[in-house]
């Protein structure tokens, strides 16, 4: 039997096959002389004069709407719930609410700088399905799959009605105008084609009128366009249709057609897909659709054509990820791990759908796609910056944009604004935007600003505002609760490249600390090789035989992982563990140079480093062979322990 190459410990990179593209075959065109069959002029010398340039469109003050959106290009803070986060909305009254499969909304109050929680409801007993807020920001519906819908005044967060529906509810949306009595509330049956409108503000739960015929299909998705009291909802086979949010039928208000046929509102059932997700422009003038095609289609609400199609299906990522500029292009390690996301979020039926959002200027899209959020200028056609590109680990799915809102209807009324009003308003506010991700209990806030360093290590940019589920606690194995207390709490290691100070964590990981300080004080890790360097990953040490496969722990063997909700890789300088699967820690660790997400609840994380973060980087540049050992050798000179660390 032939000899097996032995297995290597450490963090797991997926691979990429990508495949170049073909090149275009056929004659090339004729020199235009040729074309034109004249003869040659004589007598002129010199290169011909360029054809006039096509003028490009520009969207004037376009660094002003810029500077009003969100240009962090990590996310500033994320705040938890129960369960995966399934919706996300922000209210013309500064408030922020979310929902979880769980069934609870959670009510946040927008700060000067972030957000604030407010108010939990165990609103369901099943998911929520549907969470909408009137134009107005002041009344808020959730429905579930439990047949129950949750009315709340936003201003008082609290609930004010509650309806028993006798069907199982699909889609819902506020459809009242400013001024009316009556709080006018459109619910769809997932099982049929029907929707139901009721008086939200009367005791009466039967409804006010039913659209049976309005669709041939389930619907899928809706919006009130308020600017116009119309209201756009689409079907499982793809139709789209007005109609009127107090008479029900045509609308009569923005719209140029009176014939379907004139517009392109066929144009998700000719493509054969299914719009999950709807949203209309603050100014009404236009909606976009997210379709099961993946691909993003902005319609013109008055004459309801088509007018643009931005294609996120997988085949058109790995073209940009082949072709695209380098906005567009990802490490293919990191590429390949996003891709197997999007295939496994393609056939979830519990993931909440993506869904693109105007700002409030109606001139930027923010889409979420696999590369992050795309923030698309609609009047040049260019994506002018992606947020979150370095978040490999969360795919953003729904978005909820402030920019604040509670003076934004009046400022939208402003027809030509000028640069020096445009300055103020963004100055004034602090834009935000509020996102979920696939899997995820947290929502994820983006600003203009970049998370800050924490003063407690153990503490970031993620909030643990929640007590974490029993099976996700995980508590450090000893023969009594004070030998955590004695563990050290620092190290310096000092390299043939310099001295690096490494900040430990007993408290949540006392066998890793005991493990690795044991080794330190022993002379364990005197002389040991940085075995495997990987620029823009990690660097790799610990393994006395110096190629990956050796070392064990002070216990002899292996110990178990230790894995702390509070301690992720969520940053440069990570000091965890290594390993060749799970439970499989003996001597060998590794310090990160970036973040690396993918590695969270499969490596322990047992220190940082908080000083020497230069040598690091000075040891990341090493030149490395095709086994990433670096060519000249990088070694530990010794580990000092140290009891207490002032930093």
């Amino acid at each position: 039997m032939a000899d097996q190459e032995p297995e290597h410990e450490g963090p797991q990179i997926p691979d990429v096959n990508d495949d170049d593209g073909e090149e275009n075959e056929g004659p090339a065109r004729p020199p235009p002389d040729e074309e034109d069959g004249g003869e040659e002029d004589e007598g002129i010398v010199g290169p011909a004069v360029p054809p006039p340039a096509k003028r490009r469109k520009v969207l004037e003050f376009e660094a002003q709407y810029l500077a009003a959106l969100p240009c962090g290009s990590m996310y500033e803070k994320s705040y938890m719930h129960r369960d995966h986060v399934t919706h996300v909305v922000a209210t013309a009254s500064d408030f922020v609410i979310t929902a979880s499969a769980d069934g609870h909304l959670k009510f946040w109050k927008k700060q000067g700088l972030g957000i604030e929680f407010v108010k939990l409801y165990r609103a369901h007993t099943g998911p929520v399905d549907g969470l909408s807020v009137s134009w107005d920001g002041t009344l808020c519906v959730s429905i579930s799959r439990d047949q129950t819908v949750k009315v709340y005044d936003v201003a008082s967060f609290d609930m004010i009605v509650m309806l028993k529906l006798p069907y199982i509810p699909g889609c819902v949306e506020w459809v009242f105008k400013k001024g009316e009595a009556q709080w006018r509330l459109a619910i769809s049956d997932l099982d049929s084609p029907a929707i139901h409108v009721y008086d939200a503000a009367s005791t009466n739960s039967e409804p006010i009128t039913s659209l049976t015929t309005l669709h041939r299909a389930p619907v899928t998705a809706m919006r009130y366009n308020a600017a116009h009291d119309t209201v756009i909802s689409t079907d499982s086979k793809g139709f789209l249709e007005y109609w009127s949010g107090s008479s029900y039928s045509h609308p009569t208000s923005g719209v140029t057609w009176s014939l379907k046929m004139d517009t392109g509102l066929f144009e998700l059932a000719k493509a054969k897909t299914v719009a999950r997700s709807l949203e209309v422009s603050r100014d009404g003038s236009q909606f976009v659709t997210m379709s099961t095609d993946r691909r993003v289609r902005i319609f013109s609400f008055a004459t309801g054509k088509l007018k643009r199609v931005y294609d996120e299906s997988a085949e058109a990522a790995n073209e940009l990820q082949r072709n695209g500029g380098e906005i567009f292009q990802l490490e293919n390690i990191d590429f390949g791990r996003r891709m197997a996301v999007e295939r496994e979020l393609g056939h979830s039926d519990t993931a909440p759908p993506p869904a693109a959002i105007f700002d409030e200027s109606g001139h930027f899209l923010l889409v979420p796609t696999l590369l992050g959020v795309k923030v698309i200028n609609t009047t040049t056609n260019k994506v002018v910056r992606i947020l979150g590109k370095v978040e490999s680990g969360e795919r953003f799915l729904r978005l909820a944009l402030y920019q604040g809102a509670g003076a934004g209807a009046k400022r939208a009324k402003v027809r030509a604004p000028t640069q020096d009003m445009l300055d103020r308003m963004a100055a004034m506010r602090d834009p935000t935007l509020i996102a979920c991700a696939y899997k995820k209990s947290r929502l994820y806030l983006f600003s203009t600003r970049e998370p800050g360093e924490p003063s407690d290590p153990t503490t970031g940019r993620d909030v643990f505002n929640e007590k974490p589920a029993l099976e996700d606690m995980v508590t450090g194995e000893g023969d009594n609760g004070s030998a955590v207390n004695v563990l050290p709490r620092g190290a310096l290691m000092h390299t043939t490249r310099g001295d690096i100070t490494l900040k430990l964590f007993p408290d949540e990981c006392p066998k890793s600390i005991d493990n690795f300080t044991t080794h330190a004080r022993n002379g364990y890790y005197d002389g040991v090789l940085f075995h495997r360097v990987i620029k823009g990953f990690m660097l790799q040490t610990g393994d006395p035989l110096g190629d990956g496969t050796g070392g064990e722990s002070i216990w002899g063997g292996e110990f178990g992982d230790e894995c702390h909700k509070a301690l992720r890789h969520d940053r440069p300088g990570i000091l965890s563990m290594a390993n060749a699967g799970p439970n499989t820690n003996g001597s060998q660790f590794f310090i990160t140079t970036v973040p690396t997400p993918w590695l969270d609840n499969k490596h322990t994380v047992f220190g940082r480093v908080v000083k020497g973060m230069d040598v690091v980087l000075l040891i990341e540049k090493c030149k490395t062979d095709k086994n990433d050992k670096p060519h000249e050798d990088v070694k530990i000179l010794n580990i000092e322990v140290l009891e207490t660390l002032d930093n």
